[in-house]
């Protein structure tokens, strides 16, 4: 086991940005090499490390350069002695779990508290309340915490409950490797025959057919048997592109939820939280600095966090305004890029699972009408277009088509609550998609 201080600080900031299944799976076991300024990741075989390099290449190559002298360079070799013969698929218990994940260390705001309350419902009655329970939001908000937080209070209540904490990654690949062996059985028996079942990133399953066959059997098995079902996603069921329409219907069965980006009182709440447990001392500029800066992505705020912190420690000097610059430019020079028309078409269309083209055009079908009419209702709030420009932007209409669509979606918000949650959700993620 590699103890080198530079890796393992490189490699817990690694962590901090990264999905944890990924992390586990790809990075917590690997081994390196170091000599004149040359680092080498060894890799079991060429597969790996073309999936590995695809996940993490340029993430630590960026990392480097604050753990390692000038002039280190990154490298690859493959050794076959650290292959390792694929397990039968077994119901595990803690398996991907980390203890330090839980409700009481959950900083809740005005941006994930109905996902906090729904998790902390199903985690006190699994299999009774909203099942399923599908999560959705943006890299880095908080859904691995939530979900690891459930398995984990699931576990205190009843140490004897079988858990199976799988990404869907996972999920595609222990299917692969039991057609392989032979072992179908196993593996059906280790997702099918568990209390809670949680499959993290379940989009990575959608376009798969073999996948979502299987996964459609497991989830139907369990859901008759009361038993509890947990999904995260980066979008709701109906934006997932690629994915069964049985399958789609099945994740509204329960509950869908969405995480928001934290708004800048629950950032500071997380920050200082987290230097908490970090026995960080941060002065009140700092922390205001880094959660003004840092706005769509708890895992950027905390991956900030751990670089100062191994600065500080590597360097001997105190956590101040001059060492956050030095440290963490990329982040702290941001320039808020101007939301445009077409970003929010981008976007409405991708939530209501639509073409650009349906919302510009001039389709009069329903489905298609209100979205576009919320597109301009959210143009007109986010930009600084006029009428005119903004119908000029919707395939050529006149003005008063802007002004009838603008007028109608505010009276909607007023007299809709469900429209009006909806529309807020929209804004919020358009906003936190500015880079």
């Amino acid at each position: 086991m590699i103890t080198d201080p530079r890796w393992l600080h490189l490699t817990q900031a690694l962590e901090e940005q990264s999905h944890a299944a990924e992390y586990d799976a790809w990075v917590r076991n690997t081994s390196i090499e170091i000599q004149n300024n040359k680092l080498t990741i060894l890799i079991p075989s060429r597969f790996f490390r073309d999936g590995f390099k695809q996940r993490f290449h340029h993430a630590i190559e960026s990392l480097i350069p604050e753990y390692f002298p000038d002039g280190t360079t990154l490298h690859y070799r493959v050794k076959t002695s650290l292959v390792k013969r694929a397990p039968t698929p077994t119901i595990a218990t803690n398996e991907g779990l980390e203890p330090r994940f839980t409700f009481e260390n959950f900083i809740v705001g005005s941006s994930n508290e109905f996902c906090h309350a729904a998790s902390l419902a199903v985690a006190e009655h699994p299999g009774m309340r909203y099942n399923p329970l599908y999560i959705h939001g943006g890299v880095g908000l908080g859904k691995t915490h939530l979900i690891t937080a459930v398995a984990n209070r699931v576990l205190a209540n009843n140490p004897k409950c079988k858990i199976a904490f799988r990404s869907g990654e996972r999920f595609t690949n222990d299917m692969i490797n039991a057609i392989r062996n032979g072992k179908n059985e196993a593996f059906r028996a280790s997702y099918r025959e568990v209390d809670l079942l949680i499959l993290d990133d379940v989009q990575f399953i959608a376009g798969k057919t073999g996948t979502q066959e299987e996964f459609f059997h497991t989830f139907d098995t369990l859901h008759k048997a009361n038993k509890q079902i947990l999904l995260t996603s980066d979008q709701p069921p109906g934006a997932l592109k690629h994915l069964e329409e049985r399958l789609r219907s099945r994740f509204n069965w329960g509950l869908v939820a969405d995480v928001q980006p934290p708004d800048l009182e629950t950032r500071l709440a997380i920050l200082a939280s987290k230097a908490e447990l970090a026995g960080l001392i941060l002065a009140p500029e700092i922390s205001e600095l880094l959660a003004s800066r840092i706005t769509s992505n708890i895992r950027e705020l905390e991956g900030a966090l751990t670089r100062l912190s191994a600065q500080s420690t590597l360097l001997n000097r105190a956590i101040d305004m001059r060492l956050a610059k030095e440290v963490l430019p990329d982040l702290l020079n941001i320039q808020i890029k101007r939301i445009t028309i077409e970003d929010i078409q981008q976007l409405i269309a991708e939530y209501y699972n639509l073409r650009i083209n349906d919302i510009k055009g001039r389709s009069r079908r329903k489905n298609i009408v209100l979205p576009r009419q919320i597109a301009m209702y959210v143009s007109k709030a986010l930009t600084t277009m006029s009428l005119p420009e903004i119908a000029d932007r919707f395939g050529g209409r006149d003005h008063t088509t802007v002004l009838y669509a603008v007028r109608k979606i505010a009276g909607l918000r007023e007299q809709d609550h469900d429209i009006n949650i909806e529309i807020d959700r929209i804004i919020a993620r358009i906003k936190s998609q500015r880079p």
